[in-house]
């Protein structure tokens, strides 16, 4: 049985792109975060030179998305979109 996927959150920043995004890039957001939250360390580091390796980075097409596990809540916050539409 495979673990539960982790829950996401949305920092206020971010949320605040995500009120103006079309409908189709909401759709790809969320694709892309149900992704990660079933494997976070799916998505490459956002800072490879960064010995950290809790910050990620997806991107699809147009659309950018940072996020950063807690490991210990299993939980993912998503700090930063970016629609280049």
């Amino acid at each position: 049985m495979s673990p539960a996927p982790y829950a996401v959150r949305v920092s206020a920043p971010a949320a605040k792109v995500l009120d103006s995004l079309p409908e189709h890039a909401v759709d790809t957001l969320w694709d892309i975060l149900a992704a990660a939250a079933a494997d976070p360390w799916g998505f490459r580091r956002f800072d490879t030179d960064d010995e950290g390796e809790d910050v990620r980075y997806a991107a699809v097409s147009q659309l950018s998305v940072t996020f950063w596990v807690n490991r210990h809540l299993r939980s993912l916050t998503v700090l930063n979109i970016v629609w280049l539409g």
